[in-house]
C-alpha cells in the first residue's frame, strides 16, 4: 500500500493532488540514514580551522627574539678570561682590528646616535689594543642603549655586526670555540637588527656611497670639496719640489770644492740623491693631483 501510493504521488499531477494523497504520504515511515561521523568531522575541521588562524596569526615578527636578549647573550660571549684577546696569535690579531675597523669605520655617530656611536669607537679601540676586560664592560652597555634607537640606527648597527661578525669566523676553531660562538651571535644579533625598518631618507642615505680613508685612529671622509682640496695641495707640494730641484741641478759640479777626493765624491752622490728626491716628489705629486681632481669629479657626479 505504501508502494502504491508514493507511486500515485509522483504520476498524478500537482492539480489533483489531493489532501486524501497527502494523509497517504504522511503516513509513510521515511527512513533518513544517519552518519555517525558527522560530528566528528565537523569537530575535525573546526580544529583545522582555529589551527590555520592560530599559524597565521603567528607571523615570523611575532617570533623574532627581543634585540635586547640578544645583544645581551652578544655581551655574555665577551665575558672571557683577562688575557684572551693578548694571548691571540698575531694573524688572529689582525682579524680582530679588522673587526674593530668594521664595526666602527665611517660616521659611526651619524648613523648609530651619539652615545652607541661613542661605545662601538671605544669598543673597536679595545679590541685593537687587545683589552679583553675593557670590551666586555663597553659590550654590556649595548643591551641598555637599543631601547633608545631609531629604526635606522638599529638597522645601522646591525650591517656592522654582520660585518664583524664575518672577521671572527675567519678566526676559525681557537680556544674552547669562543671565537665562533660570538661569530654566530654577532651575525644572528645583525641580521635581526639590520631588518629594522628604515625611513626612506636612510634607505637614499645608504644609497650614495661614502669612501673613507683610515690612517690610524684618523678617519678622514672622501667629498669632492676635500678632493680638490688635496688636488691644489699636491700641485703646491710639486711645485716647491720641482723648484729645488732645478736649484740643485744649475750649481755645476766643477763649483764644488771639497779638501780631498773621498768629501767631493760624497758631494756628488749627495747631490744625485737629492735630485732623484725632488724629481720624484714631482713627479708623485702630479700623478696624485690627477687623481685627486678625477676622484673628485666621479664624487660630484655620485651626488648628484
Amino acid at each position: 500500500m505504501a508502494t502504491t501510493s508514493l507511486s500515485a504521488v509522483y504520476l498524478l499531477p500537482c492539480s489533483k493532488f489531493t489532501s486524501s494523497h497527502a494523509h497517504s504520504f504522511s503516513q509513510i515511515p521515511l527512513h533518513i540514514p544517519s552518519f555517525p561521523n558527522c560530528k566528528t568531522l565537523k569537530s575535525k575541521s573546526l580544529r583545522t580551522i582555529s589551527f590555520a588562524l592560530t599559524e597565521s596569526s603567528d607571523s615570523p615578527k611575532s617570533l623574532d627574539p627581543d634585540p635586547k636578549i640578544l645583544l645581551q647573550e652578544l655581551a655574555d660571549c665577551f665575558v672571557l678570561p683577562a688575557d684572551f684577546f693578548k694571548q691571540l696569535p698575531s694573524d688572529l690579531r689582525l682579524d680582530l682590528n679588522d673587526a674593530a675597523f668594521d664595526l666602527s669605520n665611517g660616521t659611526v655617530k651619524d648613523e648609530c646616535g651619539e652615545d652607541l656611536g661613542q661605545t662601538l669607537l671605544d669598543i673597536s679601540r679595545a679590541w685593537e689594543v687587545a683589552e679583553t676586560s675593557t670590551s666586555a664592560a663597553l659590550m654590556s652597555k649595548l643591551p641598555q642603549l637599543v631601547g633608545s634607537l631609531t629604526g635606522n640606527n638599529k638597522s645601522a648597527l646591525g650591517k656592522r655586526l654582520v660585518s664583524a661578525s664575518r672577521r671572527f669566523q675567519a678566526m676559525g676553531q681557537y680556544g674552547q670555540g669562543e671565537l665562533q660562538m660570538i661569530a654566530k651571535v654577532m651575525n644572528k644579533t645583525g641580521k635581526l637588527l639590520s631588518a629594522s625598518p628604515a625611513s626612506e631618507v636612510a634607505n637614499e642615505e645608504s644609497k650614495q656611497e661614502t669612501k673613507v680613508l683610515k690612517f690610524g685612529e684618523l678617519q678622514v671622509e672622501l667629498t669632492p670639496e676635500k678632493a680638490y682640496i688635496g688636488a691644489g695641495i699636491g700641485f703646491v707640494f710639486g711645485i716647491l719640489s720641482w723648484k729645488v730641484s732645478q736649484g740643485i741641478q744649475s750649481i755645476p759640479e766643477s763649483s764644488l770644492e771639497y779638501a780631498n777626493d773621498n768629501a767631493l765624491l760624497l758631494a756628488k752622490s749627495l747631490r744625485g740623491v737629492l735630485l732623484t728626491m725632488f724629481y720624484g716628489s714631482t713627479i708623485l705629486s702630479a700623478f696624485a693631483s690627477v687623481g685627486l681632481v678625477l676622484l673628485g669629479g666621479q664624487l660630484k657626479q655620485k651626488d648628484k
